[in-house]
This record gives structure tokens, sequence and C-alpha cells, in this order.
């Protein structure tokens, strides 16, 4: 299983990003996911989650201005950031619980390796 996160960049205050992340592999089912983000000497912190069935959680920071959303049919899961601020340039990680065949079925917590997000002017 993998999990491709992709979407990350630079862009100036105020601007907004689209981030993907697609889960390949031979997948049975797809539970919660999530983005994290982490910067240099800090602990990687939850952006935001939403499970299978759409229900959605923001960190503080996130809410107003980051949008959640997954696709399962496509087993994909989206971060949509507006309004983006300095506070935000981190390295963002996604995040599923996943139920695949790797030998076995088995269901695990995978991470992505993440994307950049630099917002800067």
């Amino acid at each position: 299983v993998q999990l491709q996160a992709s979407g990350g960049g630079l862009v100036q205050p105020g601007g907004s990003l689209r981030l993907s992340c697609a889960a390949s592999g031979n997948i049975l089912r797809i539970g919660d996911m999530g983005w994290y983000r982490q910067v240099p000497g800090k602990e990687r912190e939850l952006v935001a989650s939403i499970t299978t069935g759409g229900r959605t959680n923001y960190a503080g920071s996130a809410k107003g201005r980051f949008t959640i959303s997954r696709d399962n049919a496509k087993n994909t899961l989206y971060l949509q950031m507006d309004s983006l601020n300095v506070e935000d340039t981190a390295v963002y990680y996604c995040n599923a619980d996943v139920t695949a065949f790797v030998g076995a079925w088995a269901r695990k917590d995978y991470w992505g390796l993440g994307t950049q997000v630099t917002v800067s002017s």
C-alpha cells in the first residue's frame, strides 16, 4: 500500500493550495483519513480528518480556512487550503486506516511521504 501526496508548493500569503493523496495497492477498505503537518523541531500535528461517511474534524487553526474531503471510489483524500498564512508552512502528510492484502489481509495505519507547503511573500 502506498499513499502518494501531491499539490504542495510555494504560495503567497492569502493564497490557496489543494493537496491530494492517492492510496494504491490491494486495498479492501479505507477507514478514517487525515492530514497532518510538521515543522522542524515540532511534533506532527493533526490538521483535519474525515471518516468514511464524511464526518470531518478540524484543528482550530484550520477551521474556516481548510476543507477536507475524500473520493472513496478513487481512494483519494483532498485538502483545500485557503487564506494561507506563513504559519501554515510545513510538510503535510496524509494518513489512512487501510485494510489491504499484503501477504495476508491486515488493517494498518499508513502514512504518505509528505508534501512541502511554503507560504511566503
